[in-house]
């Protein structure tokens, strides 16, 4: 066995759905657990047997009180990166595009939502998947 293959031997992975949300000045919706310092996408865990769209409609409906159709979001792809607040752990993440109705707010166990500016993100705490994957590839409006 070689010593990186014994490093990644202890590495549990977590399934989740992510969402990619701006506001119609390009800014993107991140939010912040509470506990914890790390701003992240908005969404959550996929439950064993649940689509990964339905997953993330119900984590938003469930963290920000906001309904989302699942079938309007738009699958951008699926990434891998470290988890922002569980030592030991990756995130498999199935990232969505969508747009959303109504105002969020901040419920369950997240503490604060903000919307970010790309162009401001240096010197935040953010999640590996936002910081490594989102704001490179999804940052700037098209």
């Amino acid at each position: 066995m070689t010593s990186s293959h014994a490093k990644t031997v202890g590495v549990r992975t977590i399934r989740i759905a992510a969402a990619v949300i701006r506001d119609d000045s390009g800014k993107l919706l991140l939010v912040r657990k509470r506990g914890t310092s790390t701003f992240m996408q908005a969404g959550g865990k996929i439950e064993p047997g649940e689509a990964p769209a339905t997953a993330l409609a119900r984590e938003l409906r469930e963290e920000l009180g906001i309904v989302v159709d699942p079938t309007t979001a738009s699958h951008l792809g699926s990434f891998s990166a470290p988890a922002a607040n569980e030592p030991d752990a990756r995130v498999e993440a199935e990232l969505f595009e969508l747009a959303i109705a109504g105002k969020p707010m901040p419920a369950a166990e997240i503490e604060e939502m903000i919307w970010l500016s790309p162009e401001l993100a240096s010197g935040m705490e953010l999640a590996p998947l936002t910081a490594d994957i989102v704001l490179p590839r999804y940052g700037r409006q098209s």
